[in-house]
């Protein structure tokens, strides 16, 4: 990591100011779609400019005050105070789908119980059967007894999570909880997942040696035969490794269930699959595209 005590400097490194404006680029399409406006962002950088210096830049686990909080931030000492005030209030929403469903959504992927001889989830009926069998009821009553079977179907059927076979099974769309439809459900995934992927990026760069896993392979001059291909290869493969990742940790966590909690850690595992194609020569060139002409392959950590 770097050193805790160091100022910022006042010109940042070019190809860190590059790479920040093409990862910036895309979530400012959003913020403006959805009528999200600079002001209103700056203010909220700012708060986690403060969030951050706090929880993370501690001396000898001292938490800063408010006059090295503006040392390490350039942010304002009395709107360092009043930020500060006001994290203790800030908590992560998680919608009331997410909440239950990925747990459900693991379980039937990952226990036998409730996959097939293919090892896919197998579709359930959807009530308790006398017999003890595998039902839906039994899979949501399995994982929490706070949430009524019966309102979790519903919800996961607006989100198209599953669908209805024969009007008395479930069938799970998708082997892993992103639901079709439903914003708050999406954008809390797009603050998870991509929250993960940037930790372990981070990681790789201020910490030489024990660099988390970060691959991914690139490739240009490419039609879109070529991309559908290699989109179904690597849709196939990724979900493979889910489902392995996805039983052994089940495995695990039943084995270690849990003796001391404050032991535990937490872990995340996904994969993407991104490509486009320019309109125009001129849209690429301005994408910093312009005279690329080799096919390029990059795998790195």
């Amino acid at each position: 990591m770097a050193s805790q005590g160091a100022i910022p400097s006042t010109t940042p490194n070019p190809a860190l100011v590059s790479a920040l404006r093409r990862l910036l680029r895309p979530l400012i399409r959003l913020l403006i779609s959805h009528q999200i406006t600079f002001p209103w962002l700056s203010s909220f950088i700012k708060s986690i400019y403060v969030e951050v210096a706090v929880s993370d830049f501690k001396i000898d686990g001292k938490l800063p005050n408010h006059s090295r909080v503006t040392l390490l931030t350039g942010v304002h000492r009395k709107d360092v105070r009043r930020f500060r005030e006001e994290l203790s209030e800030n908590s992560t929403v998680v919608p009331r789908s997410v909440h239950i469903g990925s747990q459900l959504v693991a379980k039937w992927c990952g226990d036998l119980d409730y996959v097939n001889d293919s090892g896919h989830p197998r579709a359930l009926p959807r009530l308790k059967r006398k017999d003890g069998g595998p039902s839906f009821e039994g899979l949501v009553a399995s994982v929490s007894k706070d949430f009524r079977a019966r309102a979790v179907l519903d919800e996961w059927l607006r989100l198209g999570i599953v669908e209805l076979v024969d009007k008395d099974c479930v069938q799970l769309r998708t082997e892993a909880f992103v639901p079709r439809e439903g914003f708050e459900e999406k954008v809390y995934y797009l603050g998870k997942n991509l929250e993960s992927h940037m930790e372990a990026c981070v990681n790789n760069i201020e910490n030489d040696t024990s660099p988390m896993m970060e691959r991914s392979v690139y490739y240009d001059q490419l039609s879109q035969e070529d991309i559908r291909e290699l989109e179904e290869l690597a849709r196939h493969g990724a979900m493979e490794t889910l489902h392995k990742v996805n039983r052994l940790a089940l495995k695990l966590r039943k084995k270690t269930e849990r003796k001391d909690i404050a032991k535990t850690g937490i872990m995340n595992y996904g994969f993407y699959f991104y490509h486009k194609f320019p309109v125009r020569r001129a849209d690429a060139d301005q994408d910093g595209d312009k005279g690329s002409s080799d096919n390029a392959q990059r795998t790195e950590a």
